[in-house]
């Protein structure tokens, strides 16, 4: 009731007959956010970005216990990963993993681990927060649609990867193309954040780039990964640590 969802409208949990588990649910009419971007039009884009900020915020109203997986209910089971720094230890592991080292030169290794432990204190303030985290909160899985004259988020969609933890995860990843020379969806989308309840901490950008920065660590150690879509994440990853826009057109 409080965040734009499509209505389950049945879900076979241990699937049927050959097929495996799934769920149907209702059709939202609307466009990604991520089709809206490509057509520039930045009235439009502004307004689903605020709206973006408001559904984030009102996302994270739901809380949990402690931080952690998430299982049916929903409650949380295990923790994230045992023990203190979570996040820099996480994305140690991922530099040590062979297909990361392919696409990542021993340099930005180097930097990616030591800009993540020098802000090890921040990353242990987000890692103890207990709020739904969506885990995927980008332009494709959100939906949107003119409404009353303005642009609004119609649904979110996709949350298997849900945990309880830091909304700077998912404001981290919907900013992940975001350029600093050319905004789109800022300051729209932080504004309409703190408008609707949402928190933020005097560093937030800068933090939230640092937890995206985990998430893109562990997509270069998939085994399936483009050689396009490598390109980007290690372009992202090599900007993030240099404090800068990455230098080429994305556009998602």
């Amino acid at each position: 009731g409080s965040v734009p969802v499509p209505k389950v409208i049945h879900a076979a949990t241990r699937g049927l007959e050959e097929l495996p588990p799934f769920a149907l649910m209702r059709f939202v009419e609307g466009i990604s956010f991520r089709e809206l971007r490509r057509t520039g039009d930045a009235d439009a884009i502004a307004q689903a970005a605020f709206s973006a900020g408001e559904t984030l915020a009102a996302i994270g109203r739901t809380t949990f216990s402690k931080p952690g997986w998430l299982s049916a209910g929903p409650a949380v089971t295990a923790p994230l990963l045992e023990g203190a720094n979570p996040m820099p230890r996480f994305v140690d592991s991922c530099l040590a993993s062979e297909n990361l080292q392919r696409r990542l030169p021993a340099d930005l290794r180097d930097r990616i681990h030591t800009v993540l432990w020098a802000s090890s204190a921040a990353l242990a303030v987000a890692s103890e927060e207990t709020r739904l985290v969506h885990g995927d909160f980008n332009k494709r899985n959100l939906l949107v649609r003119p409404e009353a004259g303005r642009w609004i988020v119609a649904a979110v969609v996709d949350w298997e990867f849900a945990v309880s933890g830091s909304p700077l995860a998912d404001l981290g990843n919907f900013l992940r193309y975001e350029l600093a020379s050319r905004p789109l969806a800022e300051p729209h989308f932080s504004t309409g954040y703190r408008q609707a309840g949402g928190a933020l901490p005097p560093d937030w950008r800068h933090v939230s780039k640092l937890v995206d920065l985990t998430a893109v660590c562990e997509s270069l150690t998939h085994d399936s990964l483009p050689a396009t879509v490598a390109a980007e994440l290690v372009e992202i990853a090599r900007a993030t640590v240099g404090n800068r826009d990455p230098r080429f057109d994305l556009g998602p």
